[in-house]
């Protein structure tokens, strides 16, 4: 293989990006797919967030496969930082190939490797799979090291059906592993049940590398709690951070409350991550950039119900505007007066005022 300078940046990333970004207060942005693309780590970053993660990429596709440099799970958006790239393989060659790929299209700052993954199409092919062969893992690890001066981490749940999370743990830092995420769950588990938060405090107890712990964090209070009681680094969000990148704003400023912007702030960014995502997938039709995000919108506005539907039809920016118009623009009271119950717009001139301000937008 033979690499060449990424389209992305002038410079690399050094060493010691974990510990440099776990001196100050935060979270993180768990790796989701389907979820946290360039736009949303985007909006996660501006936020505060310590640092952001790819949605996982297969080793085996970006070294054998037909991927590129604009592979759009690994492309950064423009001027992007601390953003950390997750692969997932099972074979020590491919994925440090993978490593020395991702680093000179890419760019990141740091390379985790998936052991947490419980889809059953990937099932063999690494993700939580290698929680049944930890000693797998660990050459994946020493393999990845090989191929990168950068900090390699891993991220894992408690077992693939039972807890082996300590021992696990303690030999992916014999490997020589930066950091280690621990989802408090069994791979058999997936999402049900509770997060085990008292496994990833034992966890975080067993080793000398720092720990990020992981799930059923919903709100900034509950992520305080949870660091605290555990005793990790920092926390990692996935599903809570969905609709609500100002999570990582009020964990990285200490905020008491943690309360989310008002339901004008939450329609704005609704939007401008529908801009993003127009701008980020650039898809020449504009007839299918907006479907991923589809069951994204209506997370930023959950206490406006009656909007749901339209938000997962939407097409293009301009129609997400005139969906969210009565939150964008203050109405007359002439046309608010005309909003039904729930606020539902059903006015020529409510939807003509919308598609100016979705117009206004660059």
């Amino acid at each position: 293989m033979t690499a060449h300078a990424s389209p992305f940046s002038d410079s690399s990333p050094a060493p010691g990006f974990y510990a440099a970004r776990l001196s100050r207060p935060g979270a993180v942005l768990a790796p989701m797919a389907g979820y946290s693309d360039a736009p949303m780590r985007q909006l996660a970053a501006e936020q505060g967030a310590l640092w952001t993660v790819s949605e996982m990429i297969s080793a085996r596709g970006l070294v054998l496969g037909g991927d590129t440099e604009k592979l759009n799970l690994g492309r950064p958006y423009a001027g992007e930082q601390g953003r950390v790239v997750q692969l997932f393989g099972a074979e020590p060659e491919l994925l440090a190939a993978a490593v020395a790929r991702a680093e000179a299209w890419f760019v990141p700052a740091a390379i985790d490797l998936n052991m947490g993954c419980p889809v059953p199409k990937i099932r063999g092919k690494g993700g939580a799979c290698l929680l049944q062969t930890p000693e797998v893992a660990f050459e994946l690890v020493g393999a990845m090291r090989a191929a990168t001066a950068l900090d390699v981490s891993a991220k894992i749940r408690l077992g693939w059906d039972t807890d082996r999370s300590v021992e696990v743990a303690q030999g992916l830092e014999a490997a020589g592993v930066s950091l280690i995420t621990v989802h408090g769950r069994t791979s058999r588990q997936r999402y049900t049940g509770e997060a085990d938060w008292d496994a990833i405090a034992r966890v975080a107890a067993s080793v000398s590398v720092p720990v990020v712990g992981s799930g059923d964090i919903q709100d900034a209070q509950t992520a305080r709690q949870r660091q605290q009681d555990s005793g990790v680094a920092a926390v990692m969000i996935g599903r809570g951070s969905v609709g609500n990148p100002w999570i990582f704003r009020a964990l990285a400023e200490g905020q008491d409350s943690g309360e989310r912007p008002s339901a004008q702030a939450r329609a704005q960014t609704a939007l401008r991550h529908a801009e993003l995502q127009t701008q980020f997938y650039n898809d020449d039709t504009g007839r299918l950039t907006l479907r991923p995000l589809r069951k994204v919108l209506p997370r930023y506005l959950p206490d406006y119900p009656e909007l749901h539907a339209d938000l997962t039809q939407v097409i293009t920016v301009a129609d997400v505007g005139r969906v969210l118009a009565p939150l964008l623009i203050p109405l007359p009271d002439s046309l608010a007066d005309l909003l039904p119950q729930g606020g539902a717009v059903q006015t020529g001139a409510v939807s003509r005022a919308s598609t100016e301000y979705a117009g206004s937008y660059p």
